[in-house]
């Protein structure tokens, strides 16, 4: 645990960065796209264009900003280092450069964006799509199963042939469509539509009679996949390996602890608010309900924006009880095992604060999915009073908590609650959890010591390094 809070950076230094995605360097042209991205430039008209790359492939950055101010004569900015999850817009960046539009390359997590406009290039990684039919063939040997078909977004572009294989044998199939658009078309009676993707449920029992085949290799996409459709078996084709297996994700031990994290939302009185995105739509409106829903439920709420979290910065803040990260769907499972404190999803802390929810079996990701309007929107209750409050026991710590909601504020701005008498002389002390919390520990910083130190005149200090000041010698070896 302590190797997660301090570091050296000799870990950073010595990582190899592996080319996941890496393209094949005598086929840039069909890897990125070169044709599309260039007709997507000149239609819009664009003279300031920010090219955004993963880590994998900044290789091929500059090779590809040429070459599409060759074909564009726009000016293009490349974008390395993003603010948060590569797989996200950084849509902040693209302004910092005057950027009047993004080409964002590769793995993309497809959450609809506000304010630039956008084209997706995944990059066409090779799929066998002969081996990948003989897979699928393996795990569903019975012709009349009811199987969705979703892919990582980089094997997009083969979904088209597998389709045109396996359709003839197998009536029941289904594939998705990536849905790119902004905003994107409504989804229409019978389709589902998630993370970017839509297809058709035609059983009479709706989704939870169909089973789910992924093409892709593991990671957050087929593991958010899972946890959202948790009814249906999974099954997935790593087109690395050539191998196909049935999933054994032990889905319900992750939601378990999922649902611990949610208790432990219930307890906390003090809760930090990540803001883990810039660009999704909608998340001014989630930061808004979130600290409406936790001033009514009785906590203390700080809004943080630390870019990527970790545990290092995290630790920073010890007096927060938890942490609630505000972010696409992909990146909102973070696994908090190595942090100072838990952290937790939008739709864990509804769960725990807003008595109107309960746990159906159902697991939301996106937290577009809570906003007013949303297929998964509740509205807070009404406040009871504290008398006639149902007692409610942590099943962590034994202690008795509220489990009501108190009365909505009566402006838009909360009342302060920060400020209180301190004695009869009618002065003012602050009070808030940080304070209080600086107050129980042992050792607070350096001491001023105000009038307690004698006053001196000012003397030259050393002069140098700290490997070897002027005055200290150099030693013979």
């Amino acid at each position: 645990m302590a190797a997660a809070f301090s570091s050296d950076g000799e870990a950073a230094l010595r990582r190899e960065l592996r080319p996941v995605a890496a393209a094949p360097r005598g086929d840039l042209d069909g890897f990125y796209e070169m044709g599309r991205a260039a007709a997507f430039v000149r239609d819009g008209g664009f003279c300031k264009v920010a090219l955004q790359f993963p880590d994998e492939l900044l290789a091929d950055a500059a090779a590809v900003a040429a070459r599409m101010e060759a074909a564009t004569g726009a000016e293009m900015f490349v974008l390395g280092d993003t603010t948060y999850g590569s797989c996200c817009v950084d849509e902040v960046a693209a302004e910092h450069a005057g950027a009047e539009a993004v080409l964002h390359y590769g793995p993309a997590c497809l959450s609809p964006c506000g304010k630039l406009p956008v084209l997706h290039i995944f990059g066409q990684q090779p799929l066998d799509v002969g081996r990948c039919a003989e897979a699928f063939r393996e795990l569903y040997p019975e012709r009349q199963s009811r199987v969705v078909v979703l892919s990582d977004v980089v094997y997009a572009h083969a979904m088209g042939e597998l389709e045109q294989q396996l359709c003839p044998e197998y009536p029941n199939i289904t594939f998705s469509r990536l849905e790119c658009g902004d905003p994107p078309a409504p989804a229409l009676p019978g389709e589902e539509q998630r993370f970017g993707r839509r297809f058709l449920v035609e059983a009479p029992g709706g989704l939870q009679d169909y089973a789910m085949f992924y093409v892709g290799a593991e990671g957050l996409a087929l593991t958010n996949f899972m946890l959202t459709w948790n009814r249906c078996p999974f099954s997935s084709f790593d087109p690395t390996t050539g191998c196909g297996r049935h999933e054994t994700l032990n889905v319900n031990r992750a939601l378990m602890r999922r649902l611990y994290l949610v208790e432990r939302a219930r307890d906390a009185r003090v809760v930090g608010i990540l803001v883990g995105t810039l660009g999704v739509v909608g998340y001014l409106a989630l930061l808004q309900r979130l600290r409406e829903l936790l001033h009514r439920a009785g906590k203390r709420s700080y809004t943080l924006a630390v870019g990527k979290p970790n545990p290092a910065k995290l630790a920073n803040f010890p007096e927060v009880d938890i942490f609630v990260l505000v972010a696409c769907a992909q990146n909102s499972l973070l696994d908090s095992s190595d942090f100072y404190r838990p952290v937790v999803t939008p739709y864990e802390l509804e769960l725990a604060c807003n008595p109107a929810r309960e746990w159906t079996g159902s697991y939301l990701t996106d937290f577009r999915d809570l906003l007013p309007g949303a297929c998964a929107h509740m509205e807070l209750p009404p406040a009871i009073p504290a008398a006639e409050a149902i007692p409610d026991v942590s099943l962590i710590t034994g202690e008795m908590r509220a489990a009501h909601l108190c009365d909505p504020p009566a402006s838009q701005l909360p009342p302060s609650t920060t400020l209180a008498c301190r004695d009869q002389t009618r002065a003012l002390a602050e009070i808030s959890p940080a304070a209080s919390f600086l107050e129980s520990r042992s050792w607070r910083g350096l001491e001023q010591q105000l009038g307690q130190t004698p006053v001196s005149k000012a003397v030259q200090g050393r002069r140098g390094i700290a490997i070897a000041y002027e005055d200290e010698g150099c030693e013979q070896p």
